[in-house]
């Protein structure tokens, strides 16, 4: 018994030696793994990265090339795109890195790089393939409108082409925008958020682009002619959406080539009686002299009603029937001038009328000529509307010419577009529901609006075109929040510029001569202004005192209307206060077209506190 229980601890101690050494061996061979495992880790994000960065770096080139209509090069690109981006997939797909998103703490991190490289995979291989491929197809210099028309056809090919890149980002952006950013490593959540940036704003281009490409064709008269009413809007009496319509014609497109008949003035059109229908909350704030005159249908800032008012009005007087409203006014005119170029009134009966005025129109020149040098020249208003005509004639036959660059064509109307002097209303429901998500539909509810938009907007009411002196300014000047909501302050300043002498020295017909009760030489604006959704607008002060004005609705949007009224070179400000904003966005600023560029009309917002 002694013996053998002598023995027993140095058995035991062999076993105890034996079951280290074992643990130590597996001990090291774990620790081995776990650091080649690491190491292996370690070297798969660096290839991610690394492979993700050369793809970044790839995109400016493939704009460039795309601006330039390098095609060759675009394609190029994009092969060496895919190349980048499906090394950083392929890394992503690794045994070990998809085993790791099991990992507490570690998986989220690596499950989030994973999506990003996949989704960034997906916009190369779905959306740029794709979307080259369509770009490669295109003649840009058959896009534009010449005597002999557009060729359409590759715009309708590369219609599903470019829906299906749009289809590819927006999935890839609804994946990336579903993680959680909680918990994440900075550098991981950084790049999360900036791929997401970059997914959005280009979705919202790609769904532009197919948008357009999907309506166009059919609007430019791909398949059957299309009739526009053109409204050219007068800055110099201004209405919402940008000055009185006093100029009409018919534009007609057909497959790209454009021709103006059918000119005649909102005045030779008459009054309608009874008005024609407008919604009851639209009377209520702008009267039934929406569909009174043609000369008002744009008292209001919905555009889809001025339009339909318009097309009704056209065709009750004329018995012509339209295929939607085109809206302009002369600033837009001198985007489109400035590419293709001046262009010389070529009538004699227009000469005649426009006798003393420059016989060249130019984007310099265009907005002075046709909204303060013609009054001077012109007393006979219809001649002034022969002269308007005439010269809207040589615009667009510029403009049908074929001679202006096709991509800064686009930009200049591009431009239009942006600043809201380039409107566009069609008759058919599909198109126009399309229209209503974009600016170039001139809606003041729906997709196309921000969440935090203010909108502002002048009326005359002085009936003359004393518009063209005054100038004006927005800006936010208070945005803080009180008890939870948002509580806005609008500045709206305006000042006539008109000389001292006006009621003498500046024509009648400029100034109104006192025929609606405003003195010649001042100007009488409505000012209207718009809050977001479910706003109130509780005050209006101006020039530091509170005064009375018109507090209604439009499409449950808080609407504030006052009067000012200015003599040469008087100027005043309104404050529009807005509260109970329940929208946390920046806010927007959408401001009536004057003859000012938008950026001088519209000034950055200045905060302050809510005390």
């Amino acid at each position: 018994m002694s013996s053998r229980s002598g023995t027993t601890p140095v058995r035991s101690t062999r076993i105890l030696r034996k079951r280290i050494k074992i643990i130590s061996v597996f001990t090291a061979a774990a620790a081995i793994v776990l650091l080649g495992a690491a190491a292996w880790m370690s070297s798969i994000a660096a290839t991610i990265n690394s492979e993700l960065q050369s793809a970044t770096r790839l995109v400016p080139n493939l704009k460039a090339q795309i601006a330039a209509n390098d095609a060759e090069g675009a394609t190029q690109t994009v092969e060496d795109l895919i190349r980048h981006t499906g090394a950083a997939r392929d890394a992503a797909d690794d045994p070990v890195w998809t085993a790791a998103t099991a990992v507490p703490w570690l998986g989220p991190n690596v499950q989030t790089a994973t999506e990003v490289a996949r989704s960034a995979d997906d916009v190369a291989r779905l959306g740029a393939v794709p979307l080259v491929n369509a770009f490669h197809s295109l003649n840009w210099a058959t896009l534009a409108p010449s005597p002999s028309g557009m060729d359409l056809e590759p715009l309708k090919d590369a219609a599903p082409q470019v829906d299906a890149a749009a289809h590819a980002v927006r999935e890839s952006s609804n994946r990336l925008n579903q993680i959680d950013t909680q918990g994440l490593l900075p550098s991981i959540s950084s790049a999360l958020v900036e791929a997401r940036t970059e997914l959005s704003g280009l979705g919202d281009q790609l769904d532009i682009a197919a948008d357009a490409a999907r309506i166009a064709p059919a609007m430019m008269g791909a398949d059957t002619p299309r009739r526009y009413l053109l409204l050219m809007q007068n800055n110099a009496e201004s209405r919402a959406t940008g000055g009185i319509p006093g100029a009409l014609a018919v534009l007609v497109i057909d497959k790209g080539s454009m021709n103006l008949a059918s000119q005649t003035s909102a005045t030779a059109l008459g009054s309608f009686v009874p008005p024609l229908p407008v919604d009851a909350e639209q009377q209520a704030i702008y009267s039934p002299r929406i569909g009174r005159f043609m000369q008002d249908v744009n008292l209001t800032p919905d555009f889809a009603t001025s339009a339909a008012t318009a097309q009704a009005m056209w065709e009750e007087r004329t018995g012509e029937q339209v295929d939607g409203v085109l809206s302009l006014d002369p600033v837009a005119l001198s985007f489109i001038l400035e590419v293709t170029g001046p262009v010389n009134i070529s009538d004699p009966l227009v000469q005649q009328a426009g006798a003393g005025l420059p016989t060249a129109l130019t984007g310099g020149n265009v907005v002075q000529t046709l909204l303060s040098d013609a009054y001077k020249a012109i007393e006979e208003p219809k001649l002034q509307d022969v002269y308007f005509a005439g010269a809207a004639k040589e615009v667009f036959g510029a403009l049908s010419s074929g001679k202006a660059d096709p991509k800064k064509l686009l930009t200049s109307l591009a431009k239009g577009v942006e600043e809201r002097r380039i409107l566009l209303w069609s008759s058919a429901p599909e198109e126009q529901t399309t229209l209503d998500r974009y600016p170039l539909g001139g809606r003041i509810a729906g997709a196309a609006v921000a969440p935090a938009q203010f909108g502002i907007y002048f009326n005359d009411g002085t009936g003359a075109k004393m518009d063209y002196w005054v100038k004006r300014s927005v800006k936010v000047v208070k945005d803080c929040t009180r008890d939870g909501y948002r509580e806005v302050t609008v500045k709206v300043t305006s000042t006539n510029t008109a000389p001292v002498d006006a009621p003498t020295s500046l024509p009648k017909y400029v100034t109104g001569a006192g025929a609606y009760g405003v003195p010649p030489g001042s100007v009488q604006t409505n000012i209207v202004v718009y809050g977001p959704a479910q706003s109130n607008i509780d005050t209006v002060v101006k020039d530091g005192e509170k005064v009375a004005f018109a507090a209604q609705s439009h499409s449950n949007r808080a609407v504030g209307t006052s009067t000012i009224r200015l003599a040469p070179g008087e100027s005043t400000s309104l404050e529009f206060n807005f509260g109970h904003i329940v929208q946390h966005s920046t806010p927007e600023i959408v401001v009536t077209p004057t003859t000012q560029p938008a950026s001088d009309v519209i000034q950055a917002t200045s905060k302050s506190s809510c005390e």
